[in-house]
């Protein structure tokens, strides 16, 4: 089968690359294409790549207003790419302002639409659902409280698990212990404190300084910011300059694994965070009206993905416009050795370690296909003309007799066939 993968965050890319070895595992033909990175080039071949993420990555309202042109002209190339490549289904990887218009064309246009890890819907702009359930076949979701959300809303999500669990046992056992990691970067052996400030240049010009000023306030403690390679190193360092922070690049779980305790940016790091059971401050600066307006935009009471999988505060969260570093530093010290906080969190992060527990990906998958070959809904195919494909000499199909497929050779719809995602039928 053919399939094209839309990843536009470095989060998205590890997750794309796992699915695509999980797909080639059990579909050798597989051909893939994709918007994504570095990860994903490595599973299906860097001349599959048709965009990198870091050409793609816009965050924050004044970020987007001031890229819409880059935007547009991005949807248009991405769109004669899918259709260039004809793939059997699309599959859509987080990343929703971009992905949800791709799934809205992409069903227009017959071509069924998968979307891997959801849309965080339940947080902000919710009428996305909507959306969701008229152009979506299949919806996967990560998170365990999302199994409740998504039926209220007219969705049956398929549910295997947290594929950053399966991500991060993949690793773990290769990850240096703390005195090696201190060997090969050459850090001295006071106990080492994590930056986590982003992966996107205007998180970091936000964020970094803010950490830099902590930093300055533990002298017993050696502060390692973690870098990305596709960001210069020069953007790092403008902002930690005497600072004593130190930098490594592409190290994220390495860092974390030799870590007493990290300082991180909202998003999937705080998870990765929780999963290599280093305790945590979450710390994020944006704009002022935006920190006013949180309370009347966020659906849910927590930003951080911890706080969200145990339905209570168990990491502190600290959003501001300013660089008041009152609070941080009182966190910080809470949760370092001896912290009257550290102990506590530690427990939370294994109830919530069993909470998305799951198995291997490929594993997952194969059980995913076998149990949901057949879509919930099915909308009729698309000419070209935009009617119906019926109109265009697309049959019914012969063994279930409700859904259209386009092609009268196959052996049925995509439904029925002997083919469904990828794996055979048992």
């Amino acid at each position: 089968m053919r399939y094209y993968l839309i990843a536009g965050e470095p989060s998205g890319d590890l997750h794309g690359a796992n699915l695509m070895k999980g797909l080639k595992a059990h579909d050798p033909e597989a051909k893939f294409r994709f918007w994504g990175g570095d990860k994903m080039a490595g599973v299906g071949g860097s001349g599959n790549l048709a965009k990198h993420y870091k050409e793609t990555s816009f965050f924050g309202i004044v970020e987007v207003i001031k890229n819409l042109r880059t935007i547009r002209r991005q949807m248009k190339e991405c769109r004669q790419d899918v259709e260039a490549f004809a793939p059997d289904v699309l599959i859509l990887v987080d990343y929703p302002g971009f992905n949800m218009k791709m799934a809205r064309w992409a069903k227009e246009h017959g071509i069924r639409v998968f979307y891997y890890i959801a849309p965080k819907v339940w947080a902000w702009r919710e009428w996305r659902v909507k959306a969701i359930r008229k152009y979506v076949d299949e919806l996967f979701i990560i998170f365990p409280f999302e199994r409740d959300y998504f039926p209220k809303h007219g969705i049956r999500p398929i549910f295997e698990g947290n594929p950053l669990v399966d991500a991060i046992e993949a690793r773990r056992a290769s990850l240096p212990s703390p005195d090696e990691f201190r060997r090969r970067h050459a850090l001295d052996e006071r106990p080492i404190v994590a930056l986590l400030a982003g992966s996107r240049r205007s998180e970091i010009k936000a964020n970094l300084p803010l950490m830099a000023d902590l930093a300055r306030k533990f002298p017993d403690r050696q502060f390692v910011v973690t870098g990305v390679s596709w960001l210069d190193r020069s953007i790092y360092e403008q902002y930690i300059a005497d600072s004593g922070i130190r930098y490594v690049c592409d190290q994220t779980y390495e860092t974390l694994a030799a870590a007493e305790a990290a300082v991180v940016t909202s998003g999937t790091a705080t998870l990765e965070t929780a999963l290599l059971n280093v305790p945590e401050v979450v710390v994020y600066r944006t704009l002022w009206f935006q920190v006013k307006l949180q309370p009347y935009v966020l659906k849910v009471p927590y930003v951080s993905l911890v706080n969200l999988n145990l339905g209570r505060e168990s990491v502190v969260e600290i959003i501001q416009s300013d660089l008041d570093i009152t609070r941080a530093e009182r966190e910080l010290r809470a949760i370092l050795t001896g912290g009257e906080k550290r102990e506590r969190m530690l427990r939370d992060f294994a109830e919530r370690r069993r909470r998305v527990e799951t198995r291997e990906d490929a594993r997952r998958f194969r059980r995913t296909a076998h149990r949901h070959r057949r879509p919930r809904r099915q909308r009729p195919l698309r000419g070209p003309d935009g009617g119906a494909a019926e109109k265009t000499g697309a049959v019914r199909c012969a063994n279930c007799s409700r859904h259209t497929r386009r092609n009268s050779s196959a052996e049925g719809c995509w439904s029925c066939s002997a083919f469904w995602f990828g794996f055979s039928r048992t």
